[in-house]
């Protein structure tokens, strides 16, 4: 039996649909406003805006 469970996008609020099996530092997106969002922590699941890639430009 799989359970999903829905948490509320830290943008728009939207529920966003999450599965038994994520894992910490996954990247989800949000239907609702199609945001990067991240699972930083699993107990209890909290859902964070993920970090915009920036270019080191070789630094």
């Amino acid at each position: 039996m799989t359970t999903t469970t829905a948490q509320a996008c830290p943008s728009c609020e939207e529920p966003v649909q999450i599965g038994p099996t994520v894992r910490l530092n996954e990247i989800l997106e949000c239907v609702g406003c199609r945001s990067e969002l991240e699972i930083v922590a699993l107990s209890p699941l909290v859902l964070a805006l993920a970090p915009e890639v920036e270019e080191d430009w070789g630094e």
